[in-house]
């Protein structure tokens, strides 16, 4: 299964519209592009984005809350202190109250 360069653009322009202090999911993401099951999908193109600093990967974790993104940056523990630095709480590699600091691609229209 393959996407169009345009699935590639439209992930990149949601993530970048992600708030500071907020995150999404691999699978809201996949939602609002029209197709839920894509969510792995969405997970290739940020790691494809991995040192572009302009796209805040760390902000799209998935649909439990856990960084199952983290080892895609550059240091083990990156991930989460990007997250704390913007007052998202994480233990045990995992979003301390997720409801609180979701956000809904839904948002951006």
């Amino acid at each position: 299964m393959t996407h169009s360069k345009s699935f590639h653009q439209k992930v990149l322009q949601i993530v970048k519209k992600i708030p500071p202090g907020k995150v999404t999911t691999y699978g809201h993401i996949a939602t609002y592009l029209g197709n839920k099951r894509s969510a792995r999908m969405v997970g290739w193109v940020l790691n494809s984005q991995k040192y572009n600093r302009d796209i805040p990967a760390h902000r799209v974790v998935n649909r439990k809350g856990f960084l199952t993104g983290k080892m895609h940056f550059e240091g083990p523990d990156l991930m989460q202190e990007l997250l704390e630095n913007e007052g998202i709480k994480i233990v045990d590699n995992q979003v301390v109250d997720l409801k609180k600091h979701l956000w809904i691609p839904e948002d951006i229209d």
